[in-house]
């Protein structure tokens, strides 16, 4: 039996909303969602379907291309994409079957060694003056034209177009982000006999790069991950049978949506302008996919009280959402990231869904430990789309 023989449509409309890395761990007895001042959240908790969702697997700790996947029903250790992938579609870079792609990181070295990998974040004007640079001096490697385009703050797009078709074995080549301030960058390996030669064209990039920052007080240097080809992808509405689009300011997540044949609207700003471009879209979708970005950032950087703060705003702003009516709002995040270990993390994620179809009542607010106490208890991520659409009453019964 396919899922998608099930489907069925009608005038239902969903929302459906990413707190990216939502989950954390307490500091000083309570977690960041605990800590967190969110009457309208706790408010939609009492009177949904709550529980936890595991992105991957058990113990697995989900990058966010495979965090997202889960969650919009595709299974991420069959569909493995590439952030590379990902951030350059989210750039709006067409990309081609010669094409291997390269999430970027603009980085602060001194004396060999990573100071910054993010190079403090730097201002995303500064971001497009040094990519054009880049881009205007490294036009080609060894017959292989660059591409390079800059994304938010610290983050571009490096696109390398060779002459042939490129497989995704080609693309194999290790990260040289070392994950770590502290630790000297890697170089970039092959991952297996094809992948050589891109490893060898990243190489060069990296020393010609360099050596154009050098100058630079803080982007001084480039880090380089998730080196990645086109795969293949069931799209969405095909698979789901929803006309769907994202709302998202960051690239790599509209990257993620127009991979699976969503519309991706790029918005400039932070919620208030995402709530807007939401509300303007509304009527012309049957999913509208609700990215949030920043309650990550401050997680990875260890800060607690930022991300409290950050989901205190988004609370803010639930009575707007509530106010377009969606027969089905869901809100959870892609993975957690919990600030105590400033990174990603394997632990399962918070999750809501509000349907008139839910029995609600479970739980007191929308928190990690209450959330262990809801209707849904802790499921696979991809078990969410089929929750979705049963809530929606886009699924047929199977069997007589």
């Amino acid at each position: 039996m396919k899922f998608s023989s099930l489907v069925q449509k009608n005038s239902s409309k969903i929302i459906f909303i990413i707190l990216d890395g939502i989950g954390g761990l307490p500091i000083n007895g309570k977690t960041e969602l605990e800590a967190a001042l969110k009457p309208n959240l706790d408010s939609l908790a009492k009177t949904s379907a709550c529980g936890l969702h595991i992105p991957v697997s058990h113990g697995i700790t989900p990058g966010s291309g495979p965090g997202h996947f889960g969650v919009f029903g595709y299974d991420p250790l069959k569909y493995e994409i590439g952030r590379g992938v990902l951030e350059a579609s989210g750039l709006g870079i067409d990309l081609q079957k010669t094409d291997v792609a390269i999430r970027c990181n603009y980085a602060t070295i001194k004396d060999g060694v990573i100071t910054d990998r993010r190079a403090g974040r730097i201002p995303t004007e500064k971001n497009k003056e040094l990519t054009e640079r880049l881009a205007k001096e490294i036009e080609e490697i060894d017959g292989v034209r660059l591409i390079l385009s800059p994304g938010k703050e610290h983050r571009f797009c490096l696109v390398m177009r060779f002459p042939d078709n490129i497989t995704e074995e080609e693309a194999m080549v290790s990260d040289t982000d070392p994950q770590k301030e502290g630790k000297p960058p890697a170089e970039p390996s092959p991952l297996n006999e094809k992948s050589k030669r891109v490893a060898q064209i990243a190489g060069i990039f990296i020393r010609k790069a360099s050596e154009i920052l050098k100058h630079e007080e803080k982007a001084n240097f480039v880090l380089l991950r998730g080196f990645s080809a086109l795969p293949h992808i069931p799209p969405f509405e095909e698979r789901f049978g929803l006309k769907a689009c994202s709302v998202a300011v960051y690239p790599m997540y509209r990257g993620i949506t127009k991979l699976l044949g969503m519309k991706a609207v790029a918005v400039e700003g932070d919620i208030k302008e995402e709530i807007e471009t939401v509300k303007r879209v509304y009527s012309e979708f049957d999913f509208i996919f609700l990215h949030i970005k920043k309650t990550d950032s401050y997680g990875e950087d260890g800060n607690f009280e930022g991300k409290v703060k950050k989901i205190e705003e988004f609370d803010a702003f639930i009575p707007e959402i509530l106010s377009l009516s969606p027969d089905v709002l869901v809100i959870t995040g892609d993975h957690s990231t919990p600030s105590l270990l400033k990174s990603h993390s394997w632990h399962p994620v918070p999750l809501l869904i509000k349907s008139p179809y839910v029995l609600g009542g479970t739980v007191s607010s929308f928190t990690e430990r209450e959330c262990l106490k809801g209707e849904l208890g802790i499921i696979p991520a991809t078990a969410i789309m089929p929750l979705v659409l049963a809530n929606s009453l886009r699924l047929r019964k199977f069997g007589a």
